[in-house]
């Protein structure tokens, strides 16, 4: 047969009713055995309707075994015969109507562009590293001499931040960090501030620790910091430079204003610096630290900036609690590789970084920009975009009936992986349905095609 007319609704997913009325036709016997179906392209101009969506009912299709595709040549119905022994083999499968296709566009958050990482720079340094002999033996106990000296340059040049190598410790990642810092602080400090919403990752590691965890309510224009005088708590964990999830900025006010109450209550403040390289409108803004070291706890890492894969993190401790710290966990191996910091040492020492950072900067705006541009386009006023100035992800309110679980299946439905933000929140309530889409390890192209899907999965 060399074309299909098929009357498609608003009701449900495309590529849904066009998989049901070819599977209609099948079984009602419009269509016989090793009949030929239109190619995706041309199916899809007749119905008006993207490539992607045909393909997707094709491939359903085939999936379930009514048809198959025979390479250059096209698609074949196949005999029905072959349909009904399949579901008495598999009465498992014959209870479902079909499978959730696989995901075409994945906006997860925590990735990076695998096109422009430096594949070919990072080996050759690794494989330098690998003729040291010092690599053939359990690194330093609280990370790599030459990576400290490395960071210790880095955090002054880029954050403002003056420091030693013997304040800085390196470990595998925040969490791990944060972990660590509870078994320190946790006798002295029972309870702590965090950020409503805010990294929930935080949250599971001071819970661990059975801390008194109390609320700092954020709204999208910042933290409510005027709650803090009324707080018993003398610990407080942020995300000044790119507040997570809403992604504010903290402005110099604002961050004295949080060093004068550390310095009033006798506290710390834990700054987590997790992506602070990725401002597009203006240059990173000059960390917490940079104002007053002793009462500030600096958290970076490479997950976001680098590799995820790398697991390298850093921390800087005011100097009155180095020692402590370092009497703590003087027993314990470092769990962050000693290949993969001494490679980032040597890489940093090259220059490399500085190159990466300022590449990856204006990768991630123009596709931030694309991100934005195409919401805008495709879903007009349906959304309201949030935290389009800096980071990795922008965070979509969706003026719509359905909840925010029932926006991520319908979004799965067509293709697509978007993300919930209710585990930000802790005391706070969300009124408005709201979705974190991440966008670093995405093509342009792909990031074009998600936002199509997404409109035809939650148009109306």
């Amino acid at each position: 047969m060399d074309d299909f007319i098929f009357l498609l609704t608003e009701n449900e997913a495309k590529y849904k009713q066009v998989y049901q009325q070819i599977k209609a036709l099948i079984t009602q016997g419009a269509l016989k055995t090793n009949d030929s179906l239109p190619s995706i392209r041309k199916l899809a101009e007749t119905l008006h309707v993207s490539r992607n969506t045909t393909l997707t009912a094709y491939e359903q299709l085939v999936a379930e075994g009514y048809i198959r595709g025979e390479g250059r040549k096209g698609y074949f119905v196949n005999a029905l015969e072959q349909v009904f022994l399949q579901e008495q083999i598999d009465p498992i499968i014959s209870q479902t109507k079909y499978h959730l296709p696989s995901i075409v566009v994945d906006f997860r958050a925590g990735a990076v562009d695998q096109q422009h990482f430096p594949l070919k720079t990072w080996r050759q340094i690794a494989n330098q590293v690998l003729l040291d002999s010092s690599c053939y033996q359990y690194g330093e106990l609280f990370g790599d001499s030459l990576l400290k000296e490395q960071l210790v340059q880095y955090l002054l040049q880029a954050r403002g931040v003056s420091t030693t190598i013997e304040n800085i410790i390196i470990g595998s990642s925040t969490q791990q960090m944060l972990l660590h810092l509870g078994f320190l602080l946790k006798d002295h400090f029972p309870s702590i501030l965090l950020e409503d919403p805010g990294y929930n990752g935080a949250r599971e590691a001071f819970q661990l620790h059975n801390f008194h965890i109390e609320a700092l309510p954020v709204t999208e224009s910042g933290a409510q910091l005027n709650l803090l005088a009324d707080s018993p708590s003398r610990l407080l964990y942020v995300t000044p430079s790119h507040h997570f999830p809403y992604g504010v900025s903290m402005n110099i006010q604002q961050r004295q204003t949080l060093i004068q109450w550390a310095q009033q209550v006798d506290g710390f403040i834990l700054e987590d610096d997790y992506d602070g390289e990725f401002r597009y409108a203006q240059q990173p803004f000059p960390a917490l630290a940079s104002i007053d070291p002793s009462r500030v706890i600096y958290l970076g890492t490479f997950s976001k900036s680098f590799l995820p894969g790398v697991r390298l993190s850093y921390m800087v401790l005011p100097n009155m609690l180095v020692q402590p710290f370092k009497e703590r966990f003087a027993y314990f191996e470092q769990n962050a590789s000693s290949l993969h910091q001494r490679t980032m040492a040597h890489f940093m020492a090259q220059g490399e970084w500085t190159r990466h950072i300022k590449r990856m900067r204006l990768t991630y705006k123009q596709k931030m920009q694309r991100l934005v541009q195409e919401l805008q386009q495709q879903l007009g006023e349906q959304v309201t975009i949030i935290g389009e100035q800096s980071g990795l992800y922008v965070l979509v309110k969706i003026k719509s009936a359905l909840s925010e679980q029932q926006l991520i299946e319908q979004a799965e439905s067509c293709c697509v992986k978007v993300y919930p933000t209710s585990p930000f929140f802790h005391q706070q309530a969300k009124e408005t349905p709201m979705l974190q889409l991440g966008f670093s390890k995405l093509t342009m192209e792909e990031i074009k095609l998600g936002v199509e899907l997404l409109k035809e999965a939650w148009q109306p």
